[in-house]
Parts: C-alpha cells; sequence; structure tokens
C-alpha cells in the first residue's frame, strides 16, 4: 500500500535553521546542570555521589535511545519521532523545574537525554529533504550543534546559577523544548522514505542491556573501584550480553543493528573516529572550566568564578558556528575523509599548544578554541562519512550510532579525567588538589586520542570504495517520484510513496 505523506513545510528554506536550533537546545540539555553540581548537595540534601547523577543519568538514557529512536525513525516517520523525543525533553524539564528532591530530578534529566536522538535524526531528515547542493553544509551544522550548544550552554547556565533561582534554568529549557516542537510542526516536513519490517524488540532490549552495563562501569569505576564487584560485573555483563546481542542481529531478518552494515571500513572506521573525537572534544571541556576555577594557592590556577570559566568556551563555541561551512565546503571539495583527518590534525595541535601554555588565561582560551575548532571540522563530516556508506534507508539508525560512540567517547573521557584529578593530587592552601601536572597528563591523552582518530581518518577508503553496497533508492521529495515510477523495482528495506515530485536526483 501506498503511504500517506504528510503535506510539506511551508517555508523550506527555515528547515535547516530549525533543526540546528533543535539540535543546539539538546546539547545545551546535557551539559546544564554542570556549574550546579558543587551546589546541588545543599539545595537538595542529597549526597555528592547522588548530585553526580544528574550527569551520567543523561549520558546511559542518551545512549540506549539514540540508536533506537533512530532506528525507529527510519520505520515509523522521523519527524514524527523527533516530536516525541521534543516532547519527552520539556516533560523532563518540567519535571526538574518543579521539584527539588534529588531522585524526581535524576528522574527529569533521564528524560531529558533521550532527546540526543534528534542530532541524527535532524541529520537523517536533512538527506531526505534537501538538493544535494545543500546537503553537505546542512549536516555538518547539525553535527556540530552538539559542540556549539555545549560551548554555549555551559556560560548561560553559570550566569542563571549565579543570578536567579536555580529552578528557572529549567523552566527556560521547557519553554526551549516547546519552542522547538512548534517550529518542527509548523516548518518540518515528514520524510516519505521508510524502512520495512518489525521493529526489533529484543535487539532493542539487549542493546540497552549491554550499553548501560558498559556506560555504568566505565562512570562509576573510579567510585566503586576498577576491581569492585560491582565494577568487574557490570563488565562481564556487558561482554557476555554484548556478544549474544551480535548473534542475535546477524541472525534476525529486520535488525535493530545492521552488523554487516557496520562492520564495512568506511562505518567501522568512522564509528571508530567518532568515539576518539568524542573523547578529545569532552577533554577540553571538562578541564577548561575546572582548571581557570582552581585557586591561585596551587601555582597555576586563576581563581575564576563559574561565569568566567564558562566564558572560556564560549569563543570555541562561536568558532565552531563558523567553521561547519567550511568543514562541508572542505567535504564537498576533497572528500569527508579530508575534513576528518585535517580536524583530527588540528585538535592534535590544539592540544599541543595546552600542554605548553597553561599559566594565562588568554593563552588557555586560544588552545581551547583551537581544539574546538577542529572539533566543529571532524564533527561535521562524521555524518557525511556515514551516509556515504550505508543505504538511505538506514541512514537514521546509522547515524544514531555514531552519535551513540560519541557518547562512549564522552564516558570513557569522564572516567579517565576523574581518575587523573583524584590521583594525581598535592596540598596546596590546606587543600587537596590536582597538580598542574596532571592537567598536563590530560592534555597529552587527549592529544593521543586525536592522534589515533587522525590515523582512523587515514585508513578509511576513499573515492568509490566508500560508497554502500548496491543502488540507493533517491533521497528526499524525489523519492516520491521514483518510487511511483517504479515501485515494482524499488529497493528492499523502503515503502513507496505516493506523491508528484520533480526529477529523481541523486542521494549523496
Amino acid at each position: 500500500m501506498p503511504a500517506e505523506i504528510p503535506a510539506a513545510g511551508a517555508h523550506p528554506r527555515l528547515i535547516v535553521p530549525v533543526l540546528a536550533f533543535c539540535g543546539a537546545v539538546v546539547a545545551v540539555m546535557q551539559t546544564l546542570v554542570v556549574p550546579l553540581l558543587p551546589h546541588v548537595p545543599g539545595l537538595t540534601g542529597s549526597s555528592p555521589a547522588a548530585a553526580g547523577w544528574l550527569v551520567t543519568i543523561t549520558l546511559l538514557t542518551g545512549a540506549v535511545f539514540t540508536p533506537v529512536l533512530g532506528r525507529a525513525g527510519d520505520m515509523y516517520g522521523k519527524r514524527r519521532v523527533l516530536l516525541g523525543s521534543l516532547g519527552v525533553l520539556t516533560a523532563g524539564s518540567v519535571m526538574c523545574a518543579v521539584t527539588s528532591d534529588i531522585g524526581w530530578l535524576i528522574g527529569g534529566r533521564a528524560l531529558q537525554g533521550t532527546a540526543l536522538a534528534v542530532i541524527p535524526l535532524g541529520i537523517s531528515i536533512i538527506r531526505d529533504e534537501l538538493p544535494p547542493e545543500r546537503i553537505l553544509p546542512s549536516i555538518a551544522l547539525m553535527s556540530s550543534t552538539l559542540g556549539i550548544g555545549a560551548a554555549i550552554g555551559l556560560p548561560v547556565a553559570a550566569l542563571v546559577v549565579e543570578n536567579f533561582d536555580w529552578h528557572a534554568m529549567f523552566w527556560a529549557s521547557a519553554g526551549l523544548g516547546l519552542l522547538d516542537c512548534l517550529l518542527v510542526l509548523w516548518i518540518v516536513p515528514e520524510s516519505p522514505l521508510r524502512t520495512s519490517g518489525r521493529f526489533d524488540v529484543p535487539g532493542t532490549l539487549g542493546l540497552a542491556v549491554t550499553l548501560v552495563a558498559l556506560l555504568l562501569a566505565i562512570t562509576q569505576g573510579a567510585e566503586w573501584g576498577w576491581t569492585s564487584p560491582r565494577t568487574l560485573a557490570l563488565l562481564a555483563t556487558a561482554l557476555v550480553v554484548g556478544v549474544l546481542w551480535g548473534r542475535y542481529e546477524l541472525r534476525t531478518g529486520s535488525p535493530m543493528v545492521d552488523l554487516r552494515v557496520s562492520a564495512r571500513p568506511a562505518v567501522l572506521l568512522t564509528n571508530v573516529a567518532a568515539l576518539l573525537v568524542g573523547f578529545a572534544f569532552y577533554a577540553n571541556s571538562l578541564v577548561t572550566a575546572q582548571m581557570v576555577q582552581e585557586p591561585t594557592s596551587t601555582g597555576y590556577g586563576l581563581g575564576a568564578s563559574i561565569v568566567v570559566s564558562g566564558l572560556c568556551l564560549l569563543p570555541g563555541g562561536l568558532a565552531m558556528v563558523v567553521l561547519s561551512p567550511v568543514s562541508a565546503r572542505l567535504s564537498a571539495a576533497y572528500g569527508p575523509r579530508t575534513a576528518l583527518a585535517l580536524g583530527a590534525a588540528v585538535m592534535t595541535c590544539g592540544y599541543a599548544l595546552r600542554f605548553f601554555t597553561s599559566h594565562a588565561l588568554w593563552l588557555i582560551v586560544s588552545g581551547a578554541t583551537v581544539v574546538a575548532c577542529g572539533t566543529a571540522l571532524a564533527y561535521s563530516a562524521l555524518p557525511a562519512l556515514v551516509m556515504r556508506a550505508v543505504p538511505v534507508s538506514e541512514t537514521g539508525a546509522a547515524n544514531g550510532l555514531n552519535t551513540l560512540m560519541r557518547s562512549v567517547g564522552q564516558a570513557c573521557c569522564s572516567a579517565v579525567v576523574a581518575a587523573v584529578l583524584a590521583h594525581v593530587t598535592f596540598l596546596a592552601g590546606g587543600r587537596t588538589a590536582p597538580t598542574l601536572h596532571a592537567y598536563l597528563l590530560i592534555f597529552l591523552i587527549a592529544a593521543g586520542a586525536s592522534l589515533a582518530a587522525l590515523t582512523a581518518a587515514l585508513c578509511l577508503p576513499s573515492g568509490r570504495s566508500a560508497q554502500p553496497a548496491g543502488p540507493l533508492p533517491p533521497a528526499g521529495p524525489a523519492a516520491s517520484a521514483a518510487s511511483a515510477g517504479s515501485a515494482g523495482s524499488a529497493p528492499a528495506g523502503t515503502v513507496a510513496v505516493t506523491k508528484s515530485a520533480p526529477a529523481a536526483r541523486e542521494s549523496t
């Protein structure tokens, strides 16, 4: 049966700005509570460990739901799932805004974390709806919103914490989430492409258990002890369930994650690079704010306020906005592999700069901005590499998996940074503080991750070898005409649609 296609948005040129705004709001949600964390125990009567769950829980729910909702978008409609994700984000924000109980706050943050799927869903809509010449710059901007939102969100949240009641930032996030929903309803059309088959419930549950066990072990291992029974049990669970899940996914007809496609060098190496770039990017965000807030008694700290420490990341966020179209032009001219490699190289140079210039505020900001510039180039290239290597009917799931790998990289980075800063310490001004060498060690580790990402990029296949096997169905509104004209020969896994459209165009 032909599928009914909702009317396209009345303002097609606004699709990308609306989707990018949604992505930036989601990225802000991920870092919203970071400036608040030191104050949470006093505000809620909870322990510091419980307060830390306000960050950990968003990582867990985001990691689980990003590939799941990406797959659901491929099957049931990307706009529909996008609206659902934004609705859940709004509900989670309201839940946090009306309570001071740590349990309810963690629950609300869990709902906010599910909205991380908005970014791969937005990338998939862009691929389906835009003409070829607009796809690369648009997905570059959409992918970069992860870094842009984080860099802008920290100083804004710090300003709110210092000048208003802390619940205000959750009310503001609820308002932004509702605005996102209204803009998507008004501007963004539903994609005509669908993937056939049943939703893989066992595969979804297996993936969820594997990810939760793995990420819990990574994020809590430093506190529980890396050889504690809880940590080892979680790692063993992740390993066993992960192996069983992989075997099931290879045998089922409609897998949650197509492991055969994911094992292609073009996809596998791109996901490895995403993990490494995510690690290196998050180190920049975590370390910069904390380093400049260290007291002057340490000999290297600047004793900066929360707001000043957040503002140190703002130039990097603005640079990412400017460089995302530059990355798109590099990808168009030389291929996304070149843009990814250049981004990883710039990140490595940024950490080298940070290693040797960690005493003056302007030098710290300069080094952090160079790392952000490299992140913009790398993040913008990753979706283009994914889309060159997978069938168009799997765009949502594949980009969801790539976004998941960035989250795993950030989780690993958080654990490494926490371990280094907790163990490489000295007494300064009557308190235990990380040494300067602890921060320099983190810069070296992050530089190593950037170099590894550069290596993965250089090993990626180029040219025709990076293309997915078999013909791709046409993307965008033209898919309708192509399907109507050749419904009998449509590629497997897609649903024919009925809607007149211009001549079919090639997918990127």
